[in-house]
């Protein structure tokens, strides 16, 4: 089945809603477990960086590539997928060295500061990532994608994590999301923000406009150790595009978040989990019987 309607049937399920907001307090609590490795990765942009630098790096240890991820290797990938510039690609490789995401290769016992492999707190948050979906999907269908990810461990996550990315890259629905999704993701930290909203949502009826646990920008940015000004300019934006508001008074009333904007959300997640799903089924591991197969 292809993603796209994987996605639609995903987006069909009548516990899917609650099942992305379990989702969403996961990737805050592992945010927040582990905020210097998720930092290189606050964008949408950085984080398909990343994405498309693993790939390099997990098919190197088939033979397809040479071990390790070369710099000239890393930038001509970003370009290939007309993810950024050159400049901005070269920014985000050494940032990533330089705060101990990746590290040198070694040759014949000589680093190799050209050619990276990633450290292993960047591996156990990438499995984590990993887990973190399957059992999302694992919670829709009662699967164990989960566990028999988990069994296989790194060997498991190199088959897999080139797929999830080749997904991820050619995906219209992950690259150009709604236009409230694009304004929180391409931002700092804008991923946090929207799940912390998501997970702060006083319901899941389908209504209009669904009360929020939040009553201020100040508490919201102090919370997620955000900046306060960083974090009202996204309020603001998404508020001009009727997205979000306050129920009464600014600043002193709970926070709303519109139905168009729960359901960019949910098809962004959507789109993202059939592309995990997609590459499992390709990746071979153990049979088992599958809804959305």
């Amino acid at each position: 089945m292809p993603c796209e309607s994987r996605a639609e049937t995903l987006l069909a399920h009548p516990r899917f809603e609650a099942v992305i907001q379990a989702q969403a307090r996961r990737l805050l609590d592992a945010h927040a477990a582990e905020p210097r490795l998720a930092a290189p990765f606050a964008t949408q942009q950085r984080w398909l960086m990343g994405h498309a630098g693993l790939a390099c790096y997990f098919r190197g240890l088939t033979g397809q590539s040479p071990d390790g991820v070369a710099y000239g290797a890393f930038l001509d990938a970003v370009q290939k997928h007309a993810l950024a510039s050159r400049n901005t690609a070269a920014a985000f490789f050494n940032e990533a060295l330089k705060y101990g995401i990746v590290r040198a290769a070694a040759a014949d016992g000589v680093a190799q500061p050209r050619v990276v492999v990633p450290a292993e707190g960047a591996v156990r948050l990438l499995m984590h990532w990993h887990l973190l979906h399957l059992s999302t999907l694992d919670a829709l269908d009662g699967n164990s994608r989960s566990q028999r990810f988990a069994a296989e461990g790194f060997a498991g996550l190199a088959r897999m994590q080139p797929l999830v990315a080749d997904g991820l890259l050619a995906s219209p629905a992950v690259r150009d999301p709604g236009p409230t999704y694009s304004l929180f993701t391409w931002a700092d930290e804008g991923g946090v923000l929207m799940e912390r909203m998501i997970v702060g949502m006083a319901g899941l009826d389908p209504v209009e406009r669904m009360p929020t646990d939040i009553t201020s920008v100040t508490a919201l940015a102090s919370n997620l150790a955000l900046s306060r000004t960083h974090t009202g300019r996204k309020i603001a934006a998404a508020e001009a595009l009727g997205s979000l508001g306050w129920m009464g008074r600014r600043g002193r009333s709970p926070l709303w978040i519109s139905l168009g904007f729960r359901r960019e959300y949910a098809q962004a997640q959507a789109a993202k989990l059939a592309i995990v799903d997609t590459a499992f089924a390709k990746a071979g591991f153990a049979a088992a019987s599958q809804v959305f197969a």
